[in-house]
């Protein structure tokens, strides 16, 4: 607990309303990546959403998160999904940090299929009622894991 102490751990088994509200922000954001949907995804980020990943540096903006990293990747995996049972989070009504494993599909130069599995860092803030990210960090997991 932080000096606060209004922010609770919850872990993969909990039942606590904001895993709920975790898992449904990941499931919107698995069918818009699964969709390659772009227009989709962007109200569940805030407009001043900084991130990185695999392609992108530092970024600061949903606009060049989408460009940089998303556009760079989004296209060119199948099969994306969240390992949603593995959702650990850690925050309050208004802020949550969410950590969890994904896995997906890339393709060979030669259109062998191959496992891409990877893992996620969010912090999701509450405003008007719903979640949106403030901060995105997804990375390939580390060879051998």
């Amino acid at each position: 607990m932080g000096a606060k102490g209004n922010h609770t751990m919850l872990t993969m088994s909990g039942t606590h309303p904001l895993i709920g509200a975790a898992r449904e922000w990941l499931a919107a954001l698995q069918r818009c990546v699964r969709a390659v949907d772009y227009a989709g995804a962007r109200p569940l980020f805030a407009p001043e959403v900084q991130g990185f990943g695999t392609h992108a540096a530092i970024v600061d903006g949903r606009d060049a998160l989408e460009h940089e990293q998303w556009g760079q990747i989004w296209p060119t995996i199948r099969e994306f999904t969240f390992r949603l049972a593995e959702v650990h989070c850690a925050g309050g009504d208004d802020l949550l940090g969410v950590i969890v494993p994904w896995d997906s599909l890339g393709a060979g130069p030669d259109g062998t299929s191959f496992p891409r599995p990877g893992r996620a860092t969010l912090i999701l803030a509450r405003r008007d009622g719903r979640w949106v990210a403030i901060h995105s960090h997804f990375s390939l997991a580390p060879s051998g894991r």
